[in-house]
C-alpha cells in the first residue's frame, strides 16, 4: 500500500465528527493532532490555529526559498454524523476505492494536499506551498475564516469532489425567518382570534411559486438557478387556542449575482402584498445567515494550470463545471484569493456509504504536486 493509501486510510479512521453538527461529536482535536505530527515530520513548519469557539485548523507550510508566490491547498478535516453508517472509521479499502465516513468528503484529498506538499517541499521552489487542513466546514467554517486572519496566498486550490473536473463556481444560501402574527383566543371565540398558522399558509403558497419561477428562469451557465425550500415550522399554543405566533425557517439557494438583500427583498415583497390584500394579515421577515456564491473566471492564472496539469496526470481534457453545494472556496475568493476546486471521483458524501476512487487521489496528488512546481517556482 502506497503513502497515500495509507495515509488516506489514517485520516479516515480518526473520528471528526462536527460537534456543532452532532451533539457530542469528536470534532477535530484528535485527526488536528495527527496532521500536525504528520507535516512536521515531512520536514514543513507546523502551526495550530484556534478559532474562536476553540476548535483546531493546522497550517503547514513547504518554505520556499524567497522571492516566489504561495500556493494554498485547502481541506477540511470534519465531517457529518455516522448515522446509518456500518463500521464508519472502519477505512477499508476494496476494488480501488477507499470506503468510510469522510474518504470522499473529504479526506482522502486532505491527504494528496499533504503528500504533494511534503513533495514540493524536497523541490526547492521559491515560493511557500501552504496546505491548510482546517475545522468547521461542514457548519460554520471557523477554521478557514480563522486561517485567513492569519495568513494569506497568491492562489488556492480546494480539492473538494468534482470528478476530476474543473469546478469554477458553486452556489451560496441564504437562512431566513419568516413570522406571522395573529392574536390569541379561546377556541370558541373565531370573532376575537386570529389565526397565525393559517396565515402562514398564504406565505408558503407564495414561496413555493417563487420558487417554481426561479427555476423556470436559469440565470447561470453552469449553475442554472437559485431555488427555496421552507425547512422548519413552528407556532401554536394549544389545541383549543387561536396561535398568536407561527416561525417558518427557509433555506434561499443562491447563484452569483444573486445576493443576500435581494432574497430577502423577495420575500418582503410577498408579506408586503399579502398584507395589502388582507387587514389581520401580520408578518415580519429577517436573514440569519449568509454564504455567498462563489465564481472564477477561467481565465485566472491558477484555473488555466490546474486545467493543463490535470489533463497531463489524467490523460483528458477536464470539462468546466459548477456545483450546487456550498464550499469554503467562497470564503478564500472574498479575501482576494483566486481559487479553483479540483478534487477526486467517489460517490455517498453525507450518506451510509460513502467511498473516493483511490486512482484519482493519485491523479490529484500529481495535479497538486506540478501545479505547486509551476506556480511557485
Amino acid at each position: 500500500m502506497n503513502e497515500l493509501t495509507e495515509l488516506a486510510r489514517r485520516l479516515v479512521s480518526i473520528d471528526s465528527v462536527n460537534p456543532d453538527l452532532v451533539p457530542g461529536g469528536a470534532g477535530e482535536q484528535e485527526i488536528a493532532e495527527y496532521v500536525a505530527d504528520w507535516l512536521r515530520g515531512a520536514g514543513l513548519e507546523v502551526e495550530t490555529v484556534q478559532s474562536a469557539c476553540g476548535r483546531p485548523s493546522v497550517v503547514g507550510v513547504a518554505r520556499g526559498t524567497g522571492g516566489g508566490r504561495s500556493l494554498m491547498l485547502n481541506a477540511h478535516m470534519d465531517t457529518v454524523g455516522v448515522a446509518g453508517v456500518e463500521r464508519p472509521f472502519e477505512a477499508r479499502v476494496e476494488g480501488g476505492r477507499l470506503y468510510g465516513r469522510g474518504a470522499y468528503d473529504m479526506k482522502g484529498a486532505l491527504a494528496a494536499c499533504m503528500v504533494a506538499a511534503s513533495e514540493a517541499g524536497r523541490l526547492g521552489l521559491r515560493g511557500d506551498v501552504i496546505v491548510a487542513a482546517v475545522a468547521d466546514e461542514e457548519a460554520a467554517s471557523v477554521g478557514t475564516t480563522s486561517v485567513l486572519e492569519r495568513l494569506k496566498a497568491d492562489a488556492a486550490v480546494v480539492p473538494e469532489f468534482t470528478g476530476l473536473e474543473v469546478c469554477v463556481a458553486h452556489k451560496g444560501f441564504v437562512w431566513l425567518e419568516v413570522e406571522t402574527k395573529g392574536k390569541a383566543a379561546h377556541g370558541s371565540r373565531h370573532e376575537e382570534g386570529v389565526d397565525a398558522i393559517a396565515k402562514m399558509g398564504k406565505v408558503l403558497v407564495e414561496l413555493e411559486n417563487l420558487d417554481v419561477a426561479l427555476r423556470s428562469s436559469p440565470s447561470h451557465e453552469l449553475l442554472g438557478s437559485g431555488s427555496l425550500h421552507a425547512s422548519t415550522v413552528t407556532g401554536g399554543q394549544e389545541l383549543s387556542s387561536y396561535p398568536e405566533r407561527c416561525l417558518l425557517e427557509m433555506e434561499r439557494r443562491t447563484v452569483p449575482g444573486e445576493s443576500a438583500q435581494g432574497a430577502e427583498g423577495e420575500v418582503r415583497e410577498i408579506l408586503e402584498r399579502l398584507a395589502a390584500e388582507d387587514p389581520d394579515f401580520a408578518a415580519e421577515v429577517r436573514t440569519t445567515f449568509v454564504r455567498d456564491p462563489y465564481e472564477v473566471a477561467t481565465e485566472e492564472p491558477i484555473v488555466g494550470l490546474v486545467r493543463e496539469r490535470a489533463e497531463g496526470a489524467s490523460g483528458r481534457e477536464p470539462g468546466y463545471t459548477g456545483s450546487a453545494g456550498w464550499m469554503d472556496a467562497a470564503l478564500l475568493a472574498a479575501a482576494g484569493i483566486p481559487t479553483v476546486v479540483y478534487g477526486p471521483g467517489g460517490s455517498g458524501a453525507h450518506a451510509p456509504i460513502e467511498w473516493v476512487e483511490l486512482d484519482d487521489l493519485e491523479v490529484l496528488r500529481r495535479v497538486l504536486l506540478s501545479t505547486a512546481e509551476e506556480f511557485c517556482a
